[in-house]
């Protein structure tokens, strides 16, 4: 550690993050599918974004039929609204301790302990006797999402190649939308059968238990294992994702980072993350990316688009569903668009394209709504209201979707990767409940246009945030990502300094 407290140089030269390693060395790229064992990797480690999706999505059908079979339910909408956000709770809990769970045990332990907690806690609901164990089945349910919010796109991270890794994490994400239109297919599904409810809730374990099984088979993360554990294992499987010229670059990336954590406090402490301006500054942009990805209204669209539906004039209970598989369907196929975007496109210019689009679909939705109350014809401003919705979808999924999850993933440095994952997905989870508790409310009070109009501004304001605070990661290394913050926390006095460093390494 340097005497003015920053974490000091990697110790092996500087690599500009504005050229990057492979634009150095073209011949060493590689593409998505080029490698079948990091892909495979990649889509084990995302059943724990099905399960988060699925859990989110399934809910809305399944509390229709408690309602029937506990009339407390149907009488207090406090229930209801417990059932609901219990999972939320737990997903908040889940979030902050899973950092320390993925530092401490590394990625695979953390996966395997969510896959246990998750199954359980399927199981408590679809075996519950009354509303009360429902919602404690609903919290150990929440604890597991929680854990695997942070775990999935770090341990994807971590075995990807940096060229692709925008890609493979954001194969998470279309784990996460692919699981809410799950959801709601198999809401459909067992409609007409007895135990609706409880075959909703309780077939969520069956992923789980896969991907418990498949996780057995596969290693902990490589870069967890070289930082925390054993090197020679680490080597064994980096060997399996990179070819020997690309091998030794790697092994030599993680040496220096090795030897710059060991100049480091053993332990690290959570006040940590706000006590040194490099890991400030990564964790205000990992932070509020994940704010914004929920106070702009994904999760108010997702969890409510029925009643959104029904508020823009079509009552029909059947259309409304039908309309919100749809929207589903839409954002499944926008995250498909955003993985091959978001290692062409670059994340910060995606984000700020996704924005601007949803900036736009919520001026449409806010006025078809305003239009709505003040005209006799609601026809027409329904279907306006439709088209609104369409497009915010459309313009949300392939950007700001995967993007917060793929930049908190790849921003921060290898000892503080968990635990400051842990505390974006926390915030992202927090934002989650509010917008979720608050949307009905806020729209009862300022009206559905007003709500949306607010939305909008938060999406302008999330413009200038991304602007100013976010840098453009795509196919740097995680070192150059760690050098583009150590150059905005001391500009040019970096610059200098580790030069120095590197000039007494050297004699």
């Amino acid at each position: 550690m340097t005497i003015d407290g920053s974490l000091g140089s990697s110790g092996y030269g500087h690599l500009p993050g504005s050229s990057g390693y492979l634009d150095m060395y073209p011949d060493r790229r590689m593409s998505i599918f080029s490698n079948s064992y990091v892909v495979r990797l990649a889509l084990t480690a995302g059943i724990g974004g099905l399960l988060f999706g699925y859990d989110t999505g399934v809910i809305s059908g399944a509390l229709l039929y408690i309602k029937d079979e506990f009339a407390v339910v149907s009488q207090s909408s406090f229930l209801q609204e417990t059932i609901v956000s219990m999972a939320l709770v737990g997903a908040i809990i889940g979030a902050a301790s899973g950092g320390w769970i993925n530092d401490s045990y590394g990625r695979k332990k953390a996966t395997l302990l969510a896959d246990i907690i998750f199954a359980l806690g399927s199981v408590v609901m679809a075996a519950a006797p009354d509303p009360y164990v429902l919602i404690a089945g609903r919290l150990l349910v929440g604890l597991a999402v929680g854990i695997a919010s942070v775990t999935a796109p770090v341990y994807i991270a971590e075995a990807s190649p940096s060229e692709v890794r925008g890609g493979l994490v954001s194969t998470n994400v279309l784990m996460i939308t692919g699981g809410q239109f799950l959801s709601y297919l198999v809401n459909l599904a067992f409609t007409q059968v007895p135990g609706t409810w409880r075959w909703m809730l309780g077939v969520a374990g069956l992923p789980a238990v896969i991907q418990f099984c498949l996780m057995l088979c596969l290693p902990e993360s490589p870069r967890w294992l070289f930082m925390k554990k054993d090197k020679a294992e680490a080597i064994l499987v980096l060997s399996k994702i990179y070819d020997i010229a690309r091998l030794e670059d790697e092994i030599d990336h993680l040496a220096a980072a090795a030897d710059e954590d060991k100049a480091r406090k053993s332990e690290v402490r959570y006040l940590d993350v706000f006590k040194f301006k490099e890991i400030r500054l990564a964790f205000l942009a990992g932070a509020g990316l994940q704010a914004f990805q929920q106070f702009t209204g994904i999760n108010t669209v997702m969890y409510y688009s029925p009643t959104i539906v029904q508020m823009a004039g079509f009552s029909s209970n059947q259309l409304a569903l039908l309309l919100s598989l749809i929207v589903a369907a839409m954002n499944a196929a926008g995250t498909i668009l955003g993985i091959y975007l978001i290692d062409h496109f670059g994340r910060k210019k995606l984000a700020l394209s996704s924005l601007a689009g949803v900036v736009v679909s919520l001026v449409i939705l806010a006025a078809s709504f305003i239009a709505k109350t003040s005209s006799s014809s609601n026809g027409l401003y329904g279907w306006l209201a439709v088209l609104g919705l369409a497009l915010y979808i459309a313009f949300f999924s392939p950007g700001m979707g995967p993007v917060p999850w793929t930049v908190n993933s790849e921003i921060y440095p290898e000892q503080y990767r968990g635990m400051c994952g842990g505390m974006s997905a926390t915030v992202n989870w927090v934002s989650n409940l509010i917008v979720a508790q608050t949307f009905l409310s806020v729209a009862e009070t300022v009206g559905t246009g007003g709500t949306f109009l607010i939305l909008a501004g938060v999406a302008v304001v999330a413009i200038v945030f991304v602007i100013i605070f976010v840098p453009e990661t795509k196919g740097l290394t995680f070192v150059e990502v760690e050098q583009i913050w150590k150059e905005r926390a001391w500009g040019s006095d970096y610059l200098y300094r580790d030069s120095l460093i590197e000039k007494g390494n050297e004699s």
